[in-house]
């Protein structure tokens, strides 16, 4: 290896931002136990107050734990703690794995293993009140795309409205932990950056349709060609690629 390889594997040294440090203390209140599940936090006004940052960084930082599945925003109920375990969201905070020496192309193979199962539970699992649910996290995300963003937030949260849907914890556990970090991946290398807002919408609503039908069979087909291209990146890559800490893909 010569100097400019191994040079490029070192990264700037990051202080913990105003975000990070929210988060932080967000998270030991509900590891503490002193925020427990359904609990409502302050309001925005309050709460950068009390920081003493302005709210677009709040924001940036309520944003990021409702991604993780951490906090939830009900309309005319705030921002309230989720029902998320303690295990999970020790995992979660420390950056879901954060890649650094796993092998990332058997992580993005489990994810695509993973969320068939997930999907097919859901189709025979669902509740109407889970429908109402993925409804609503559908509408958010195709909202997102159309003006524009890149929905990654909301795209989580509609494939983990699904997880909720299948009824079983530990696939929604797993769930949690493996599909943040490939998205980020995806997002900053632009590995689907090819796709179309109103085709990905159109996808969603064919995984949707599945599942109020109760039909494992298609819900399972509709998310096979959702994960198509996903799937076919994970086909260019060697067993033993791993993320470095610059963020790019190393094949060893």
């Amino acid at each position: 290896m010569n100097n400019m390889d191994l040079l490029n594997n070192f990264s700037e040294i990051v202080f913990e931002s105003p975000v990070d440090q929210i988060i932080r203390q967000i998270r030991d209140l509900i590891s503490s136990g002193y925020l427990k599940p359904g609990d409502r936090l302050p309001s925005e006004r309050l709460l950068s107050e009390k920081f003493g940052v302005g709210r677009t960084q709040l924001r940036e930082a309520l944003r990021k734990l409702e991604f993780y599945g951490i906090l939830e925003t009900k309309p005319q109920s705030g921002t309230i703690v989720s029902g998320l375990g303690i295990p999970a969201l020790q995992g979660l905070m420390t950056d879901m794995l954060k890649l650094q020496g796993n092998d990332f192309k058997s992580l993005v193979e489990s994810r695509v293993i993973l969320e068939r199962s997930i999907i097919q539970l859901a189709a025979v699992n669902r509740t109407e009140h889970d429908i109402e649910e993925l409804e609503n996290a559908f509408e958010r995300h195709a909202d997102s795309l159309r003006r524009g963003e890149d929905g990654i937030g909301e795209d989580f949260l509609f494939h983990l409205k699904i997880a909720d849907a299948s009824k079983n914890s530990v696939l929604k556990s797993l769930m949690l932990i493996i599909t943040p970090e490939i998205l980020q991946y995806f997002k900053k290398h632009n590995i689907c950056a090819g796709s179309k807002a109103e085709e990905v919408i159109q996808e969603h609503r064919q995984l949707l349709d599945a599942i109020i039908d109760k039909n494992p069979g298609s819900a399972d087909q509709s998310l096979s060609d959702h994960l198509k291209e996903v799937s076919e990146y994970v086909k260019t890559l060697k067993s033993n690629s791993y993320i470095g800490p610059n963020g790019n893909l190393i094949n060893t």
